[in-house]
């Protein structure tokens, strides 16, 4: 009988013991799983992260981070279970934190308070975690905070400290521990089945945050659309099976019309609901197998498939329409707009994507220029225009990467000397036959494509190594472009030409228009500023063809404004209302103590009111057209005979001195 307890007694004290170390181990290997799970999660997100934001070093040294991180933050809080972040310089002070990214948008970034673990883990080059109990709803109720060191090309830029919700990890492995203390069979079964259930549940969540991070590059965050990038894959495969259904295709670019006028009148917000109706019309109105794409701010695009007439995609086009011009009730109030559209038809009009999009970007010009809310299809005519723009594209390209274009030189004189004070250096595309394509055709393709920057660049190096050469009282004067300040990098591209090529900064002239100002002031405002402090020279171009020049003129310190060759034109016609303009330019710059120029003159009577106005300088064809670099050597030799006394002077220059006097 004593055996016989004693026995059962130590039976109970093992199965106690057994039992006890069952939930002994079990709740060591739950902890220890819910590290390694925090680990796993916070080292895929960091690694996600490091991959995708490509200036993260730049951020953990205090630089602003770029539009495209600042979309990936603020997307990255819905991924996986990372419920807040935060990025760590090489010392362990915090940068930038998931509940600031507003901030971060619109100021430089600060130096943050210090965090030790921070600061060990990327001393150690490890990932340190801590586990912690939270007070919801601040916190979750269980949560694992991980720092994690990040290294590109073998070094540590940035830690990235994540917080890990770990409460339902922690409740899903709590469920299964009853189950667990049975036996010991049971518990070497969970000991296995655990790690890889939580193996199969990160996969599951790794595999889903990868599927929308998918879905953001390829969507449209405001409408849930595909976006451009989609709907050109979608094109060219659409393209690759046109030959083996034997059917057509059609892209319909759509643009709203009057869309501005409802975010001026309603606000931004609801220009945005009316964007997004838009896109539930659309979705409701194309075909399920076809699809709805949005390209901008007001432009939308439909790709339609297994097209089999003319018909069939003119009837889409038009109900897309109608169904855009119903009445739209924004805020309570009954908003109407139309819509232009653009279509072309493959293979009829190519099977290429990128000229598909263009033929039915021509479109879409046509019906605007028609008057707006209406459908115009790419037609033969556009063809041609669209072959020759192009060709000018890659002209562009080629010039671009062969350094190919050429700066013609236009001269400006001193009115009252009649002396030669300058030259203007104006760019130029060589086109097939030896001609030139016009700088008003390439120029704004070039700004379309985004490759003006590159050619001012070009144009401000070109003309300074020019004009180094010429007479040290001859100066060069470059036009900029808008984009060319978006880039931000006009002064050191200036500053980097000066110095390569030896000019001094006041022979270089920078011309800029009103229309440069109107984008965004301040910044060419400041980004001038800085080209002044170097000793370069700005003038106003174009002055009087805009309503708000005036309104620089007393915030920033110009030297020259550049009367417009229109107002010379209009002098022709005899017109007082023009002269009076001219005459009010003048004394306008002389009372500012500025340089005047007039632009485009071209005869003897432009000439005669100009001087009797005393305006400082002249530009046009009446005293030279553009020439290449190579003819400029004899218009300086010219103006340098002038100068000197008749009897000094050879033959040829007294007569080319009589035909300029005979022609003022």
């Amino acid at each position: 009988m004593f055996s016989w307890r004693r026995q059962l007694f130590l039976i109970a004290i093992l199965l106690i013991a057994s039992i006890g170390g069952s939930v002994l181990i079990i709740k060591r290997t739950i902890d220890d799983l819910l590290y390694r799970d925090a680990v796993s999660t916070a080292q895929n997100w960091a690694g996600f992260l490091a991959k995708h934001v490509t200036d993260l070093e730049h951020i953990s040294n205090g630089e602003k981070p770029s539009a495209e991180s600042l979309f990936f933050f603020e997307q990255a809080r819905e991924v996986g279970r990372v419920f807040r972040y935060k990025i760590f310089d090489h010392d362990g002070n915090v940068r930038l934190m998931s509940d600031n990214l507003q901030a971060a948008a619109t100021k430089p970034l600060t130096l943050g308070e210090h965090n030790p673990a921070a600061a060990r883990a990327i001393a150690m080059g490890q990932p340190l975690v801590t586990i912690e109990e939270g007070a919801p709803p601040g916190r979750p109720s269980f949560y694992a905070e991980a720092y994690i060191p990040v290294a590109a090309n073998g070094r540590r830029i940035a830690v990235v400290g994540t917080y890990v919700d770990q409460t339902e990890k922690r409740a899903q492995f709590n469920a299964s521990f009853p189950f667990a203390a049975i036996s010991i069979a049971l518990l070497t079964a969970l000991a296995f089945g655990l790690p890889a259930f939580a193996w199969y549940r990160r996969t599951q969540e790794k595999a889903r945050a990868e599927e929308h991070i998918r879905f953001l590059r390829h969507h449209d965050l405001m409408t849930q659309l595909p976006n451009r990038k989609y709907l050109i894959e979608s094109l060219a495969l659409a393209l690759a099976t046109l030959p083996a259904n034997g059917t057509a295709l059609a892209l319909h670019c759509i643009d709203l019309d009057r869309l501005k006028d409802v975010n001026n009148s309603l606000g931004r917000e609801a220009g945005d609901g009316l964007i997004r109706k838009v896109a539930e019309r659309l979705r409701v109105v194309v075909p399920q197998n076809d699809m709805v794409a949005r390209l901008g701010s007001d432009t939308f695009a439909v790709l339609q498939t297994n097209v089999t007439s003319v018909g069939a995609a003119e009837a889409l086009a038009q109900r897309i329409k109608d169904e855009i011009a119903k009445p739209h009730v924004i805020n309570g109030k009954e908003v109407c707009i139309g819509a232009s559209i653009g279509v072309t038809l493959a293979p009829a009009h190519g099977n290429d994507v990128k000229r598909l999009i263009k033929c039915a970007e021509l479109g879409l010009d046509k019906a605007k220029k028609s008057g707006r809310n209406c459908i115009r299809f790419f037609t033969p005519e556009m063809a041609a225009k669209l072959d020759e723009r192009l060709e000018i594209e890659q002209s562009i390209r080629d010039a671009i990467a062969n350094e190919s274009f050429d700066l013609h030189f236009q001269p400006w004189l001193n009115l009252r000397s009649g002396r030669l004070t300058g030259f203007e250096a104006l760019l130029r595309l060589p086109a097939h036959g030896g001609d030139f394509v016009p700088p008003t055709v390439f120029i704004p393709l070039a700004e379309e494509m985004g490759l003006i920057d590159a050619i001012g660049m070009w144009a401000i190096r070109q003309a300074c190594r020019t004009a180094v050469h010429w007479p040290p009282h001859l100066t060069v004067a470059v036009n900029l472009s808008p984009a060319q300040f978006l880039a931000g990098k006009v002064a050191s591209v200036v500053e980097d030409a000066l110095t390569e090529s030896g000019l001094d900064p006041y022979r270089l002239e920078l011309e800029i228009t009103e229309n440069m100002l109107l984008s965004d002031a301040d910044t060419v405002l400041a980004e001038l500023g800085r080209l002044k402090a170097m000793g370069v020279k700005i003038a106003m171009d174009d002055f009087g063809t805009g309503y708000s020049s005036l309104r620089y003129l007393w915030r920033f310190p110009f030297d020259k404004l550049k009367i417009d060759g229109a107002f010379m034109r209009g002098l022709d016609g005899r017109d007082r209302n023009v002269e009076q303009i001219v005459r009010t330019i003048v004394a306008l710059g002389r009372s500012l103590d500025l340089t005047v120029t007039a632009e485009g003159v071209e005869n003897a009577h432009q000439l005669a009111f100009l001087r009797e106005i005393d305006c400082d300088q002249v530009q046009g064809f009446l005293y030279g057209r553009p020439m290449p670099a190579t003819d400029l050597a004899a218009t300086i030799l010219a103006d340098y005979w002038r100068s000197l006394p008749v009897e000094l002077a050879p033959p040829a220059a007294e007569a080319h001195s009589e035909s300029v006097a005979h022609a003022g």
